[in-house]
């Protein structure tokens, strides 16, 4: 390959990565640009878990194997099966040396000594590639994994200048990924509740909105869980803000472990003693069973009052729902009411008869209410 297709090749590997919304879509953009550039006919990207003691593939491109999914979720590989990432990575790059490429063939060329056939020149064989590539990727200064790029049997060996360039490849993958990783602590602090790690406000309102179209268009149940955590001023007041903070984290905690009864929702703090769930999928019933165990639960934080809770389901009979912002108002009316007569378990709206005093409130909102939920008034 010329010098100038070379250039071109890295520039579209670093572009392809640059525009990558996901860390899959990295990993992806990483392996396929890799793969076209050394005219491979398969390529991987795989991380070196040190803790365990694995390189694990994040994504296969290419040409697949039957065993090759394009993000496995399982597909690891013990070290120990592979001395020549402890001799490349360990031995000479401790002793000074880069963390070059090096060359595999199918016929073990590379391994040593006659006859000795590791996993990587088994692998080969046994899914019909004559050769591959292997450059190490170092990022933060430490080995963070491998970019593996093979081709079929028959076709040109891969050569020391292929190897030399593999090892380009491996740090322009490696300032991709470091900008994957500067984007994704971004958008985790965008969406996540410092004090908490909980999903904050601005993740409720994108999620809701998406649950509410799947809604609109498939029938998907969306129901929403909004408490008011009780006695939270009164710990600030008498006993500090530490001690509040304390309690925030504590029901926080609680939450979560009751949105796990429902699979895929998302627990949020929506900012002071406020705090939702948000479910996509489950059956209402569901969703209030979850909010019993939460109030009973609440109830026994050692600091706390218990909480104030109210539920609001496409399911239950409330009216048609276009939009976040009526079943928000309807969950928050059942919250108001659940506050309002001191109740112990959760007010659902929409569950007490053609007359129903929450979504009442909730299509006539009195002043005095929209000025209590000062949130609502961003949607």
């Amino acid at each position: 390959m010329g010098e100038d297709r070379r250039l071109t090749a890295v520039v579209a590997l670093a572009q392809g990565m640059a525009a990558a919304h996901t860390p899959r879509e990295s990993w992806r953009a990483a392996a396929l640009g890799a793969c076209r550039a050394l005219a491979g006919n398969f390529a991987a990207l795989s991380v070196w878990e040190r803790e365990r003691g694995r390189l694990r593939v994040l994504a296969n491109v290419g040409d697949r194997a039957f065993d090759e999914a394009e993000f496995p979720d399982g597909e690891a590989y013990p070290v120990h099966q592979f001395p020549e990432i402890t001799e490349f990575l360990h031995e000479r790059w401790a002793r000074g040396g880069e963390p070059n490429a090096w060359v595999e063939t199918a016929e073990g060329s590379t391994a040593g000594r006659a006859g000795y056939c590791h996993q990587r020149v088994a692998a080969l064989r046994r899914r019909g590639r004559g050769c591959c590539v292997v450059a190490p990727i170092v990022l933060h200064g430490r080995a963070w994994g491998e970019l593996y790029v093979a081709r079929p049997a028959g076709e040109p060996v891969f050569d020391r200048a292929d190897a030399d360039f593999a090892t380009v490849l491996a740090s322009v993958v490696a300032a991709g990924l470091a900008q994957t990783e500067r984007l994704e602590e971004a958008r985790r602090l965008a969406y996540t509740d410092a004090l908490t790690g909980l999903a904050n406000r601005r993740a409720v309102d994108v999620r809701l909105d998406e649950a509410i179209e799947q809604h609109r268009r498939d029938g998907v149940v969306v129901s929403l869980v909004v408490c008011d955590l009780n006695g939270l001023k009164r710990v600030n007041d008498t006993r500090g803000h530490a001690m509040g903070d304390q309690l925030l984290e504590r029901f926080g905690s609680v939450l979560s472990l009751c949105g796990a009864m429902l699979p895929g929702a998302l627990a949020a703090r929506l900012g002071g003693d406020e705090f939702c769930l948000l479910a996509v999928g489950p059956a209402a019933d569901e969703v209030v069973r979850a909010a019993g165990e939460l109030c009973r639960r609440a109830a026994d934080l050692e600091l706390g009052e218990g909480v104030a809770c109210g539920i609001a389901s496409t399911q239950d009979p409330i009216g048609p729902v276009r939009s976040g912002r009526r079943l928000f108002r309807l969950a928050d009316a059942a919250q108001y009411r659940a506050k309002a007569v001191r109740a112990t378990k959760p007010v659902v709206a929409g569950r007490e008869g053609p007359d129903d005093p929450v979504v009442r409130l909730a299509d006539e909102p009195s002043p005095a209410k929209a000025e209590r939920r000062r949130f609502r008034g961003r949607r």
